[in-house]
């Protein structure tokens, strides 16, 4: 049973490594990547079960609480960010000064 539970969670990291790659907006890839770093604690948690190896959940909260700090860093630099601004022409043809 847990070995369809580890199964059902590798899947969900798999499409969450998708929608980090495709994602539309960088928003939505910082969201896939936190899922990915929820699911990975949530498999350490199964993994520490089915081993019976109670110190896995040690890593699983320590990793649990390096994802959260590293998203918030993560989205604080992109809301703080300076746009870049592409330039209007092409260099070709252009006298404007």
């Amino acid at each position: 049973m847990y070995y369809v539970v580890s199964i059902a969670i590798l899947v969900t990291m798999a499409l969450a490594l998708i929608r980090a790659v495709r994602g539309p907006s960088v928003y939505d890839r910082v969201l896939a990547a936190n899922m990915f770093g929820t699911k990975t604690v949530l498999l350490l948690s199964v993994v520490a079960f089915l081993f019976g190896r109670p110190d896995f959940l040690d890593l699983a909260l320590a990793y649990a609480l390096i994802n959260l700090v590293g998203i918030l860093a993560v989205l604080e630099f992109f809301q703080n960010r300076v746009p870049t601004v592409a330039p209007t022409g092409t260099g070709e043809g252009d006298n404007s000064v």
